[in-house]
């Protein structure tokens, strides 16, 4: 098990995957680091090999792709997920490092947003949209987590392989964080500087495309881990709508004793039964999202004490996997 591994998903960043591999270095010399290419059409590989990282690749397309491979095939204490495009010092983490192994972080967020972000990211759009999921996130889950889609985390040994990821592409950030918020795990955060990306790097980011599939996550997420907040509001909704529907029948029914509108009466009767069901189904997937948290809970604890006891016996100097290059 490696002590330190850096991870950094790459499609298409020549101009700048051997700047960062070279910061990793320089702010991390005892870690192992990873380039995980997608499908990259230019020097990328190339340039990740010759500056010294181990590059592996994942050939389905999406940045969650990328992810869920590096999850699956590295072990190590701690995690240093970065982008390849160099808009992330590197000089920031040591001290996320810190927070992993000897403060008990469980994932600590590398925040642009109380920094340079705003003034470097020339995307108006993109400014928005983060700052759109951050709102939407801490409303709906109740929390106060400073930034959604960074992509410069650290993540301990017991996250990263309890964490299911079910998503393709840039969402990715959003699924992290819902899911470390919900099972109450250790955020930690440390404010790091932002540079846009330099001239002649393009971003992989659509902001319309992937903004979409971002608040569709957001839109399942919720629903999964909190459905009886989801089941709920849609039941009340129902009903509201069933009644509105129902009273101008029953105004008829006290001023003439007569029912004119039985088919109005036959839907507001079916809508009711809708709201009915749909409280009660928010109730039973409560239930069953409150047993997922206790088996969360039992294999998380389980993981961080296989983790703990690797530490103690075979100690930080086996630091190279064995996984074939």
């Amino acid at each position: 098990m490696n002590k330190i591994a850096v991870l950094i998903p790459c499609y298409n960043e020549e101009k700048t995957i051997a700047k960062v591999i070279s910061d990793a270095k320089s702010a991390l010399p005892e870690s192992i680091i990873y380039v995980y290419d997608n499908n990259s059409t230019d020097q990328t590989v190339i340039i990740a090999e010759e500056s010294g990282a181990i590059v592996r690749h994942e050939y389905t397309q999406g940045k969650g792709n990328v992810i869920r491979r590096m999850f699956r095939e590295i072990d190590a204490q701690c995690y240093i997920i970065v982008d390849g495009d160099d808009t992330y010092p590197m000089e920031f983490a040591p001290e996320m490092v810190d927070k992993v192994l000897y403060h008990n972080a469980d994932m600590v967020i590398g925040d642009r947003l109380s920094s340079t972000y705003f003034e470097e990211n020339k995307r108006p759009f993109h400014n928005i949209g983060n700052s759109l999921v951050k709102a939407s996130i801490n409303h709906l889950f109740d929390c106060n987590v400073t930034d959604i889609m960074t992509g410069f985390r650290a993540f301990s040994y017991g996250f990263v392989k309890t964490f299911p990821v079910l998503s393709k592409g840039f969402e990715i950030e959003t699924e992290m964080t819902i899911h470390a918020v919900y099972n109450h795990i250790q955020i930690d955060n440390v404010i790091v500087k932002y540079r846009d990306r330099p001239e002649g790097s393009i971003s992989k980011l659509n902001t319309y495309s992937d903004g979409f599939k971002v608040i569709v996550t957001i839109f399942h997420l919720y629903r999964n881990y909190k459905p009886l907040g989801f089941f709920g509001v849609l039941s009340i909704f129902l009903a509201v709508v069933a009644t509105l529907f129902f009273i101008p029948v029953l105004i008829d029914f006290g001023q003439t004793g007569l029912v004119a509108r039985f088919p109005t009466l036959i839907m507001c009767g079916f809508i009711l039964m809708a709201a009915i069901q749909s409280l009660f189904a928010g109730l039973i997937l409560s239930n069953m999202a409150a047993k997922d948290r206790r088996d969360f809970e039992y294999h998380f604890a389980q993981l961080q004490k296989q983790a703990m006891l690797h530490e103690t016996t075979s100690g930080p100097s086996e630091s190279v996997d064995n996984f074939p290059e």
